[in-house]
This record gives structure tokens, C-alpha cells and sequence, in this order.
């Protein structure tokens, strides 16, 4: 399997980096694994696979997330083993000092992990960065940058095998890496057409997940709350643009105050309108305590990354992508509307 498919991929991670980061590997035996704030199913799925890989191999590893990750993806192995640093930011500083190497994944530049980026400054670990999003900022010795690829989870798969380390992959690990996959393609309804992607679903079927089991301890083991208010978003807080086929959601900070909702409680809202006959662009604008996220998803050419990019200073994939405004969620929802006529050439 080994061979044939490190042929495979020749052509997407350069050898050279292939080469110098498994001597880094090789090399050191302490290491941390990065991802971004509010960790979601790829950040996560791509840190605990690598991190259960590296176990295996016969490192000693550590998983260390900036703030608290969504209660659904706690099924997860290995999750209990991961720090989260605003719970404990002396331990993570004694954490990242120790490391000998740093692996940071799923993001592009170092403001993403908020308050561990000093410390990740600081250090003077090896770093190789795993990532699948445009423009990266060069922090690190060996960067692995494919923004071509679904998800960081499916590089991390690569990289693995790219270096001949395939046996060191165990169920724990391709449960996650699979999970990453799943949530980072819209359970491979977008981004991912390349028969690549189902060449590795095979192979991690082979190392004994049940891809089925999965996707219903993502999306089938919702709370009430959380189904009331999707309920609630989609009668009250839903707008249609059908000269533009788009949909418009948004919720305000004190909406999410009235259900009690918590953190992963609206995943997925964005992706529903696309049901929706003619429309090919959705949003979801939500308001937390200190800032408005913007979450983007698209079906066909759409570019949700340029909208978000040139609306929001956001960024991400052709069809899904995101972004922050510091600022009343009225002023988000006006410059989302007010944008929209400029786009309207790629929405017919």
C-alpha cells in the first residue's frame, strides 16, 4: 500500500520537506502539537491523529489548544489528554519551554493561536507546519502548505505516509483523521471530489473505524437546546437575497443567551440553506461577547474565500470560509448586505 501510494502523491508534498521533517521527527522526542482557537473537527481530528501517531512511533507528545473545543467532538480518543491553555497557562508555558519540536496545524499565520503565540514565539523548538490554508506566514523550518488539499487532517494522513510510516497508524488514528476529513468536507459534499480522498477512506476503513459510527457521534447526538435553536434560527433569523441566491442568517449575543447555548452549538447552521432550491451562498453571522464571526459556505464556483477576504479580512477555501468584525452586529449584517451587488457576476 506504502508504495503505491507514496507514488500517488509524489507531485503534492515536496520530498524535500518530506525528507527534512522526518529527520526532525526522528530526531527529538518531546514534542507539542499546536492548532488554532475555537479548535474545530479538522483542527482537532488532525492534532489527535498526529499526536496518536507520534505516541505510537514512540514519542512523547502533547496536544495544547488555545481555548475550549465543541462538547460533540469529546467522544473523540485522546481528547482527555489535550490542554487548553486558558484553563492553565502556567502549565502550557512549562509545556512549550520543554519541547524539543513543535508541530503547528490547521492555521496560517501565528495570531490564530491568540495567546499561545508569544510562547510559540519564544521557543526554540524545531516547528513544521501543517496546513491547508492560502498564504501562509514562514514561522517555521519546514512548512507544508497545500491549500489544494480538503483538510489538514487528509495532509496529515500524507505526510505519514510519505515518510514510510503507514503501520504506525492505528485505529485511534485514523478515527480521528477520518473525523477531520469528514467535518472539513461537509461530510465530502464539498471539496472533494479528488479520488484521493476515498483511496485514504479505504485505507483508514482497513485499520478498523466505522465511518458510519462516526458521522453519528458528530451529527446525530444533538442536545435539545441546540435543535431548538436551529428551529428558532431558520423560522425567525433567516433572510433570502433571490436576486443574488444567497441566504442570510445571523443570531445575536443575547439570542445565544436566551437558549444557554454552548460551544459548537450552532455548527452546521451555515451549510443548511443550501438546501434550499437556486440558493449557492450562505451565511451565518453570529455574535459572541467580544467580537461577530462570519462563517461562509458556497456549492458550485462561488468564492467564499475572495468575499470573505475582501469583506471581512477573512479567508479560507472556495467554498467555505470565514471571518471576524470587531464592531455591532448590525454594522456586519449591513456590510454583508451592502457587499452582495458587487458579487452578483458570480452568482448568476
Amino acid at each position: 500500500m506504502v508504495n503505491n501510494y507514496a507514488n500517488m502523491l509524489n507531485k503534492i508534498i515536496a520530498e524535500e520537506n518530506i525528507q527534512k521533517a522526518k529527520k526532525l521527527v526522528n530526531k527529538y522526542d518531546k514534542i507539542i502539537i499546536i492548532t488554532h482557537t475555537s479548535p474545530d473537527g479538522d483542527a482537532l481530528g488532525s492534532s489527535l491523529g498526529l499526536y496518536h501517531f507520534l505516541t505510537e512511533y514512540g514519542k512523547q507528545v502533547n496536544v495544547i489548544v488555545p481555548n475550549e473545543f465543541p462538547e460533540f467532538l469529546r467522544w473523540m480518543p485522546g481528547i482527555d489528554e489535550v490542554i487548553i491553555a486558558e484553563g492553565d497557562l502556567p502549565l502550557v508555558s512549562e509545556t512549550v519551554d520543554a519541547a524539543e519540536l513543535i508541530f503547528f496545524l490547521d492555521f496560517n499565520v501565528l495570531k490564530r493561536i491568540e495567546q499561545l503565540e508569544p510562547l510559540a514565539k519564544k521557543s526554540r523548538a524545531a516547528k513544521i507546519l501543517i496546513d491547508h490554508h492560502l498564504d501562509p506566514e514562514i514561522f517555521s523550518d519546514v512548512v507544508i502548505s497545500h491549500p489544494d488539499i480538503s483538510s489538514t487532517s487528509e495532509l496529515v494522513f500524507r505526510f505519514i505516509c510519505r515518510m514510510g510510516l503507514f503501520d504506525y497508524v492505528d485505529k485511534s488514528c485514523a478515527e480521528c483523521i477520518y473525523t477531520g476529513m469528514m467535518m472539513d468536507t461537509g461530510a465530502f459534499t464539498y471539496n472533494s471530489n479528488s479520488p484521493a480522498i476515498y483511496y485514504i477512506i479505504s485505507e483508514l476503513l482497513g485499520k478498523g473505524i466505522d465511518k458510519d459510527a462516526i458521522h453519528s457521534q458528530v451529527y446525530c447526538k444533538c442536545s435539545e437546546r441546540k435543535i431548538r435553536m436551529q428551529g428558532y434560527v431558520l423560522y425567525n433569523k433567516m433572510k433570502i437575497f433571490r436576486n443574488y441566491k444567497t441566504s442570510l442568517i445571523s443570531l445575536s449575543y443575547e439570542e445565544h443567551q436566551q437558549f444557554k447555548s454552548q460551544k459548537g452549538d450552532t455548527e452546521g447552521f451555515v451549510n443548511i440553506p443550501l438546501s434550499i432550491n437556486n440558493i449557492v451562498f450562505s451565511a451565518f453571522i453570529r455574535e459572541e461577547k467580544e467580537v461577530v464571526r462570519i462563517s461562509l459556505r458556497s456549492r458550485g464556483n462561488f468564492p467564499t474565500n475572495q468575499f470573505a477576504g475582501e469583506v471581512f479580512g477573512g479567508g479560507g477555501h472556495l467554498n467555505a470560509s470565514g471571518g471576524e468584525f470587531y464592531g455591532k452586529l448590525e454594522d456586519a449584517l449591513r456590510l454583508f448586505e451592502e457587499a452582495l451587488p458587487r458579487y452578483k457576476h458570480l452568482l448568476i
